[in-house]
C-alpha cells in the first residue's frame, strides 16, 4: 500500500509543469532559419549563425501562462542533403516536431513536403505533435500560412498528427514563443487523450 501511494505521488509530482522537460526535435531545409530561431528563443536576441554540420542543442525555458516554468530540450538538426538522414533518429520518440520553413523560398516547398512526410511516416513518429515555423513573414514576397499549409500537404495529416502552422520572423523572435505555447498545448492534448485511451479525433488549427 505504502509503495503504491508513493508511486501515485511521485506520478502526481512529475506531472506538475514545473518538473516537466519536453524534448524537441527542429528540423526544415537549410537556410529556412532554424538556428537563428533556438538562439533567439534560448538567448531573446538575435544571434549571427552558420550553417549548422551535424546539431546544436539548447534548453528553453518559457513562461507561459498554461505552462509556467516548462522546459524545452531543442535539438536543431541541419537541413543540408548529407545531413536529412539524422532526423529519423533524432525525431524518434520526441515529444514533438518543429519543422521550419522559408515562407518567401516558393521554389522549395515541394522539396520542404518530400523531407515533411517522409520523416512524419517513420512508424515512430506517429502521431507526435508539429509545429511548422512559417519564418521569414516579415518579407513582402512572404507566402500566406494557409498556402504553405495546403503546399505542404498538412490537411491530408488530419487524423494523424495534431499540427499547428505560425507565422514568424527567427530575426526578431515574432510568434516563436506563440507557436511554442501551441506546441506545448498540442502535446498535453495528445497525451490526455492517450491516457483516456479513446479514439477522439485530432484536431488542428491553423
Amino acid at each position: 500500500m505504502g509503495a503504491t501511494f508513493s508511486r501515485r505521488i511521485q506520478s502526481f509530482i512529475e506531472s506538475l509543469p514545473f518538473f516537466q522537460t519536453l524534448h524537441i526535435t527542429m528540423v526544415g531545409l537549410d537556410s529556412a532559419g532554424k538556428t537563428t530561431a533556438l538562439y533567439r528563443l534560448k538567448f531573446g536576441q538575435y544571434i549571427n549563425t552558420l550553417p549548422t554540420i551535424g546539431f546544436n542543442c539548447e534548453k528553453v525555458k518559457l513562461n507561459f501562462a498554461k505552462a509556467r516554468g516548462v522546459s524545452f530540450t531543442i535539438w536543431d538538426i541541419g537541413g543540408q542533403d548529407k545531413l536529412r538522414p539524422l532526423w529519423i533518429p533524432y525525431t524518434r520518440c520526441t515529444d514533438g516536431i518543429i519543422f521550419v520553413v522559408d515562407s518567401v523560398d516558393e521554389d522549395r516547398f515541394e522539396e520542404a513536403r518530400i523531407e515533411l512526410m517522409r520523416t512524419l511516416k517513420f512508424p515512430q513518429n506517429n502521431h507526435v505533435p508539429l509545429l511548422i515555423l512559417a519564418n521569414k513573414h516579415d518579407l513582402p514576397e512572404s507566402k500566406d500560412p494557409q498556402e504553405i499549409a495546403r503546399t505542404l500537404g498538412l490537411n491530408d495529416l488530419n487524423g494523424r498528427h495534431l499540427w499547428h502552422i505560425q507565422s514568424c520572423c527567427s530575426i526578431i523572435g515574432e510568434g516563436l514563443e506563440e507557436g511554442l505555447e501551441r506546441l506545448y498545448e498540442m502535446i498535453q492534448e495528445k497525451r490526455r487523450t492517450a491516457k483516456s485511451g479513446g479514439n477522439t479525433k485530432l484536431k488542428n488549427r491553423l
